[in-house]
């Protein structure tokens, strides 16, 4: 927080009130990294719709989070900073539940997909779902399980899922 002042040229007190703690600040840049992922997963997937375009978004959203270099640093160096913003309720959930409600409503409402929960509550269901085994490494086990994760989004939605390209 220190190095950040100094570079946008105020003291430490003045960065505190205006972002609140580091950890604050982490949720934030994480949440709108979160949304900018999800507009690239968007934007590049193939799939014609329906459940299949869900699984397709997901899967390119939970690659490019497990790929993404900084993340796995800050994953490493501050494991427990990561759950509390990654695994609890906050800023990036929020943003990512949002995003996979809003495209769970725009297939439903396509024609394409048919609900058996409201989008809100089915969307924060997957991101939760996936969030356990995207970081399945902070919780105790190798490596992520993106297609367990997958699989299990698929079930949700009454679909078989088949592998998809990054």
């Amino acid at each position: 927080m220190s190095a950040l002042a100094t570079e946008v040229g105020i003291g430490r007190s003045t960065l505190y009130r205006l972002v609140g703690a580091r950890e604050d600040l982490l949720s934030v840049v994480l949440g709108e990294a979160a949304d900018r992922t999800f507009a690239y997963a968007r934007k590049h997937t193939t799939a014609p719709g329906g459940a299949e375009r869900i699984v397709e978004v997901m899967d390119r959203f939970m690659h490019a989070v497990a790929e993404a270099r900084p993340l796995q640093e800050l994953s490493r160096r501050e494991p427990l900073v990561i759950v509390r913003i990654l695994l609890v309720p906050g800023p990036v959930e929020k943003v990512s539940g949002r995003n996979v409600a809003a495209m769970l409503a725009e297939e439903e409402a396509a024609g394409r997909l048919e609900l058996s929960l409201p989008p809100d509550v089915l969307g924060l269901a997957i991101i939760r779902m996936c969030d356990a085994h995207l970081y399945a490494p902070l919780l105790g086990r190798t490596d992520p399980e993106i297609d367990t994760g997958l699989d299990l989004v698929a079930a949700l939605l009454g679909h078989t899922r088949r592998p998809a390209t990054k």
